[in-house]
Parts: structure tokens; C-alpha cells; sequence
């Protein structure tokens, strides 16, 4: 058997993307339920175009979501009865600190998700946390310019200290910030920054960048502190970068796109900056934001697995930009690839490439956390979906994982699909592009009854599951 006995299988999904009641249990306002539908969407996820409060002109998917808030004790009986291992999911930091600042708590949020953590316990499901998945209190925004303030450290630190108080017992494993690489792109989504006429994006961006990392290292210390036998990873935007010809330029180009990203990793698995990027502020004129203990933090409080996404491989072109959105990134074409309904490339390879690729630069054990196909799903009259292009997808992909842990020999600790049950795409906002095993009756304008069904896919993944991948037809 190829997949350890303890191999955690299971789903994955954010709260901002599913949760709702985003007036409700004394949550404040986030920056994720300003994100609204439609053409602008892009602009206010790049901090481009300024959104501080909702406006009667917009459309906010992320304000309901799929309503998990009420329907989580449903939702999880039906990940129990799949048999997950694992259920992924993110804390909306605004339903603990509604305005991230505030010196108690909000009870009401706390006891929240300590109840979808018990409910988690009563099917035998291990919750996989997310600390900070998209998802701010607005406050923190308009009043300090998000992550831009090294006064968000403080109040990140005092989340976590929080989060481990109280889940000491029901959470074993954590993950720090959700694709920390996309907030350079996504920067108002994923780093809370509205970007001003004539600031210097590159130093706004990097001195974001330096806090969430110190932030991150002080989530790994303060966790290893306090709950006996924690896993903390960190968790990347995945999917190598291949050069568009064996030219050297391309080559070169894309080496410049992977290390971009990595970079990250770098920090929060090896401790420092990678000369790399010491040497491009250098060159750029930006001074690391270093405070007193910075070093000693990023240095001594590393993560003990790397996490990751995986929906496509990209290719990178000497002296030009990619013409396809691949996950909030740019990609060139690959002749060699079919590509999906959103236009991301569909290569299951990719994902046995790149795990082998982050394990031969870290070294250290692997848990894929999002890997799935959106699509438009139709569903017959009683909500039920032949989905058998998402299976495809699936087994092409848990083919390729299994491969890398019996052929390649990496220590793999889970798998959770993106996301088991339909939710707001982070991307578009859109319902109509579906993941998951499960059908809500939801659609792009936020119409519904949400009722739950379950598609073709549900049952194979079950079998996946109770065969510890070794059924995958």
C-alpha cells in the first residue's frame, strides 16, 4: 500500500468563501465581504481600486456564502459518512477580533468553532486550521493600511495565543497564512493594502511581505508553546513554472517566476532571506524592515511541513507576460496541455513534478491541501450530477501523488480536496464554478434554497477513502 494508514484524506474551504453570516454571532466586517461580483472584482482583490464599505451598486458573494454557519452540523455529517480523515478549514479572524484590535474576544465566535471542531470529533475527522485564509477585519485596514503596519504583528500574535488558548485539545494541526505567495498580486485580499496614488507598490508590498512572515514565525512559536504535539506548516501557491522553450532566456525566466514564489518558503522553512531576494532589494532600494528579535524569530520558529495548493503548472516566457489566468497568476500557453473552463492547464504530471521539487528544497514532509476541478455542474431534478469529468480530474491527480510517495519515496501526510462541498470561488466570485462532491442550490447572484445534494463524485471519493487510494475507479 502506497499511502501510510494515518494518511489524512479529506476537503478543504475558507471561511470567507463559505461560511456567511457575516453580520452575525458579533463577527465584524472583513475585507472579503467587500469583494464584490462582477467586472470590478479583480481591481478590488489587487488593491487597485478602493473598497471600504459595501455599496448599494454591488453584489458580495462572500456575505452569505453557502451559509456553513448554519448548515455545519449537515455539512460534516456528510464529510463523516464520505469517511474524512481531515477537514480543512479557516478561522474569519473578524469573528474572534471583529475589529482585530479589540482587547477581549468575541465569545460568541470562539464558541463557534469550537463547536464545528467537536462536530469534527464526533466522525473521527481531524481538523486541519487555517489561521489566516483571505480574511481580515476591515478595521485593520481602514485604520492602519493592513499589513503595510508592523502593528498588525501584535494583534495577529494576540489571535493566536487566543486560538491555541482555547482549541489546545481539538486542533492538532495548523497552517499559518493560506497561499502566502499570492498576497504580492492579490494585495488587498490576501494583505489588506489599498494602494495610493504614487506610492512605491514594490516597498508597500515587500515591507507587507516581511511582516506577515515575522507574523507567521511568531504563529509557529506560540503554537509549539502551547499545545503539546502541534504540526504547524505554512502553505504556498503551487504549480512550477517550465520554461517555454529550452532557450536559455526561458529557462532563466522560468527559474526568476519559481523563485518568486519560494522565496516564501525559503523564510518560513530555512529561517532567513534568500540571497536572491537580498540581492534584488538591493538592487531595487529596499531595506528589509528588520526589528529588534526579527531575525531570531524567523531563524529559530520554523514550520514542520510544507502545505500546499496544486490546480495547474504554468510556463514563463524570457520578456513577456503570460496571456492565461492561472490562479490569480500569469501563465504562456503549453501546446502540450488541454486546459480547463477557467483556463488553467490541466496536468496531473505537474503535481508528482512539483512535489518533487519542493522536497528536494526543503526536505521536509508534504500535505497537498487544495487540488480540484471547478465546473459548470447541471444537476438533474433532484440536485444530483454526473460528474465524471471531476473524477477524472481526480484520479489523474491522486495517480500522480501516489506515484511520488511509492516511485519517488516523499513523505506525504494528507490530502484535502479544494473544496468538498460548492462554494464562492476566491477568483471570480462565481457559484457556477463548482468543486465539490456536494451540490448547493446556490446561484452567481446569490439566489437558492442551498440545499445539499450530493453528486456522482461523493461516492467514488468515499471509496477512495475506505481503500486509502487504492480504489480509483
Amino acid at each position: 500500500m502506497a499511502f501510510r494508514n494515518d494518511f489524512l484524506w479529506g476537503g478543504a474551504v475558507a471561511a470567507n468563501q463559505c461560511e456567511g453570516a457575516w453580520r452575525e454571532g458579533g463577527k465584524g466586517l472583513a475585507n472579503a465581504d467587500l469583494l464584490p461580483y462582477g467586472s470590478d472584482r479583480m481591481g478590488v482583490i489587487r488593491g487597485e481600486r478602493a473598497m471600504r464599505m459595501p455599496d448599494g451598486e454591488h453584489f458580495y458573494p462572500a456575505q452569505d456564502g453557502v451559509d456553513f454557519y448554519h448548515h455545519y452540523k449537515e455539512d460534516i455529517a456528510l464529510f463523516g459518512e464520505m469517511g474524512f480523515k481531515t477537514f480543512r478549514l479557516s478561522i474569519a479572524w473578524s469573528r474572534i477580533f471583529p475589529n482585530g484590535d479589540d482587547l477581549e474576544p468575541n465569545e460568541e465566535g470562539l464558541q463557534f468553532y469550537e463547536n464545528v471542531f467537536k462536530e469534527c470529533k464526533k466522525y473521527g475527522i481531524e481538523p486541519l486550521v487555517t489561521i489566516n485564509h483571505y480574511d481580515m477585519p476591515m478595521h485593520l485596514v481602514t485604520e492602519y493600511g493592513g499589513w503595510r503596519s508592523r502593528k498588525l504583528i501584535g494583534f495577529y500574535k494576540k489571535l493566536v495565543e487566543t486560538l491555541a488558548k482555547r482549541y489546545s485539545g481539538l486542533v492538532k494541526y495548523w497552517l499559518t497564512f493560506n497561499e502566502i505567495n499570492i498576497m504580492t498580486s492579490a494585495c488587498f485580499m490576501a494583505a489588506g493594502l489599498i494602494f495610493e496614488e504614487g506610492e512605491d507598490q514594490y516597498k508597500t508590498i515587500y515591507t507587507a511581505v516581511h511582516h506577515v512572515l515575522t507574523a507567521s514565525a511568531w504563529a509557529v512559536k506560540i503554537l509549539h508553546e502551547k499545545i503539546p504535539g502541534v504540526q504547524v506548516g505554512c502553505m504556498l501557491n503551487a504549480g512550477i513554472f517550465y520554461p517555454a522553450t529550452c532557450n536559455p532566456k526561458d529557462v532563466q525566466a522560468a527559474q526568476n517566476e519559481n523563485r518568486k514564489h519560494y522565496m516564501f518558503t525559503d523564510v518560513q522553512v530555512r529561517g532567513d532571506y534568500p540571497l536572491y531576494v537580498q540581492k534584488e532589494f538591493e538592487r531595487k532600494g529596499f531595506q528589509i524592515p528588520f526589528a529588534e528579535n526579527d531575525k531570531e524569530i524567523l531563524r529559530e520558529h520554523l514550520v514542520d511541513f510544507v502545505s500546499f495548493s496544486y490546480y495547474s503548472t504554468r510556463v514563463a516566457e524570457a520578456d513577456r507576460e503570460g496571456k492565461y489566468e492561472s490562479n490569480l497568476l500569469k501563465s504562456a500557453g503549453n501546446p502540450y496541455l488541454e486546459r480547463e473552463p477557467w483556463g488553467r492547464f490541466l496536468d496531473p504530471l505537474g503535481l508528482r513534478i512539483t512535489m518533487n521539487e519542493i522536497y528536494d528544497r526543503y526536505q521536509k514532509p508534504l500535505f497537498i491541501v487544495e487540488n480540484g476541478l471547478g465546473a459548470e455542474d447541471v444537476p438533474d431534478e433532484n440536485g444530483y450530477v454526473e460528474d465524471d469529468y471531476r473524477i477524472d480530474y481526480l484520479r489523474k491527480h491522486i495517480r500522480e501523488m501516489k506515484a511520488a510517495v511509492e516511485t519517488d519515496g516523499l513523505p506525504v501526510l494528507g490530502y484535502t480536496c479544494w473544496g468538498p462541498i460548492d462554494l464562492v470561488s476566491v477568483a471570480t466570485g462565481e457559484m457556477r464554478k463548482r468543486y465539490g462532491f456536494i451540490y448547493v442550490d446556490r446561484d452567481d447572484k446569490g439566489n437558492g434554497s442551498l440545499k445539499r445534494s450530493k453528486k456522482k463524485s461523493f461516492d467514488w471519493f468515499k471509496k477512495v477513502i475506505a481503500s486509502n487510494g487504492e480504489c480509483l475507479d
